[in-house]
């Protein structure tokens, strides 16, 4: 499942992504309304975190976008908020929300309710959420992968940097975007870790499964 994380707070937003990472979700994170529009025309997101508090403009507001797109309406939006209150919940689920929290929250709370909004259906369950390229299959929503009638069981950062390539069949990705997925920008990263993935990924799916452009970095043809 791909989520779209909307928050300004950069002591916030990598830990977020990095949290919803843990427990198997790709995350894109944006700071600004302007970003999170953008993003969400460009599709393939399934779910939205969206921070009611931006420096651009109020994430209410980009809320009622959202639900004025036809394309967009189903989208299932999670609002999170420094402000607790009945009244400010009320206007928020008003607006439109499918779920809303109150900062500080814990990141498995998080997790559960992006859990229950898939399990309700609430989460896109279409063939946008599966990824195929080359004879292996990679369901976003269930965290499933196979390679033709056989399935195999990937790890979370196998399914993380499977999701990156094949999201762009016959266009490479860098060792730098890969660890941005992996990681965010907190923590160190050990050095070999995308080879190590990769290599697993192959042991997996077989060799040809992924492409290596030395010094460059990787693909998966369509």
């Amino acid at each position: 499942m791909r989520i779209l994380l909307v928050e300004d707070d950069v002591m916030i937003g990598p830990g977020l992504k990095k949290g919803l990472g843990m427990h198997g979700y790709a995350a894109e994170w944006v700071k600004t309304g302007a970003d999170a529009i953008h993003s969400l025309e460009g599709g393939g997101f399934d779910l939205v975190v969206l921070d009611i508090h931006l420096p651009d403009m109020s994430g209410l507001d980009i809320l009622k976008s959202i639900r004025a797109n036809k394309t967009l309406a189903d989208m299932p939006v999670i609002l999170l908020t420094a402000h607790d209150g009945t009244e400010n919940k009320v206007k928020g689920l008003d607006s439109g929300a499918d779920d809303y929290m109150t900062k500080p929250f814990d990141i498995k709370e998080l997790a559960a309710r992006v859990r229950a909004l898939a399990r309700r259906g609430g989460a896109h369950n279409d063939s946008r959420n599966i990824l195929r390229a080359r004879g292996i299959e990679l369901d976003m929503a269930t965290s499933t992968l196979k390679k033709g009638d056989i399935a195999i069981v990937p790890t979370i950062s196998e399914i993380k940097v499977l999701a990156l390539l094949m999201e762009r069949p016959g266009r490479l990705v860098s060792k730098v975007q890969m660890e941005e997925a992996l990681y965010g920008w907190e923590g160190d990263i050990e050095s070999n870790t995308v080879e190590v993935i990769i290599y697993n990924i192959r042991k997996k799916l077989g060799r040809n499964a992924i492409r290596t452009m030395r010094g460059i970095g990787y693909m998966v043809q369509p």
